[in-house]
């Protein structure tokens, strides 16, 4: 399976490959703002890089339930100088986390190479901007908005409901001009689901692979592995890592979006050892 972004494309096999989170926002639901300083967010996407990150992955805007958008100007002063940061000291690629087109055309003319939309391009100018730039892109689902999503998450079928939406999303993308292999999907976890929804989804993940797309997984730290393990957010590695792995392991997660790099990237070897 091949993932193609600007100029690079990678072979996604039996490893999985790492994505390393830099969240530039003072509202984390993980790390409570500790790298809202463009400076402090260039280091930190730094060490990620040197723990072994395949990808970076920058956000201007916290996506945690309950979350409320922010402004334009206010995501594009968060992202942008880091990202123009980081390219100067690293070739890992970076991916921007926005929602909106003119974020991701910024970042993308900064020097990233990949666009993570939790709206799975429900910008209407987001496809083109990914197009123009030949950039990659993950498509994700999501139930109503972060401000929303968890009020009360509803599904007659939760891993048909998110596959036909993905698949729907997909062939809009491809219509609409951006070639197959730049794209990637992830089912979205904790984005409108209960945990009873997270674990059938990550159940039953394989039956995304039917699109024929890598798909990412980001399971780190979130709410239901707390819940199952009884623990606070700052003491969730190994329960994530379980998780992950799970599904890397079997092979229906390609890319692992995580914080907690250097474990992952571990964890991620020794996966592929065993696989052959």
């Amino acid at each position: 399976m091949i993932w193609s972004f600007r100029d690079r494309s990678v072979t996604l096999g039996r490893r999985p490959l790492v994505m390393g989170i830099v969240n530039v926002t003072p509202d984390s639901f993980s790390d409570g703002g500790r790298h809202s300083t463009a400076d402090a967010a260039i280091e930190h996407a730094l060490r990620l890089a040197a723990d072994g990150a395949d990808f970076l992955d920058v956000g201007g805007e916290s996506s945690r339930p309950g979350a409320k958008p922010v402004s334009l100007d206010e995501e594009l002063a968060r992202v942008v100088p880091v990202i123009r940061g980081v390219v100067r000291q690293t070739d890992v690629p970076l991916s921007i986390d926005t929602t909106k087109a003119e974020v991701a055309r910024q970042a993308l003319q900064v020097g990233a190479a990949i666009v993570n939309d939790i709206t799975a391009a429900g910008d209407p100018g987001m496809a083109e901007v990914v197009r123009q730039f030949s950039a990659g892109i993950v498509l994700m689902h999501m139930q109503g908005t972060p401000e929303t999503m968890q009020a009360n998450p509803t599904y007659q079928d939760v891993v048909s409901e998110v596959r036909d939406y993905l698949a729907g999303r997909v062939a809009a993308l491809v219509a609409s001009g951006v070639r197959a292999e730049r794209l990637a999907i992830d089912p979205g976890i904790g984005f409108g689901k209960t945990s009873a929804h997270n674990l059938t989804l990550l159940r039953e993940l394989g039956q995304l692979q039917v699109m024929g797309r890598p798909v990412v997984l980001g399971v780190s730290r979130k709410g239901f592995v707390g819940e199952i393990a009884r623990r606070p957010v700052t003491e969730r590695l190994a329960a994530s890592l379980a998780a992950a792995c799970y599904c890397a392991a079997q092979g229906t997660a390609q890319v692992l979006r995580v914080h907690d790099v250097a474990a992952t990237v571990d964890a991620a070897k020794v996966i592929g050892a065993i696989a052959g």
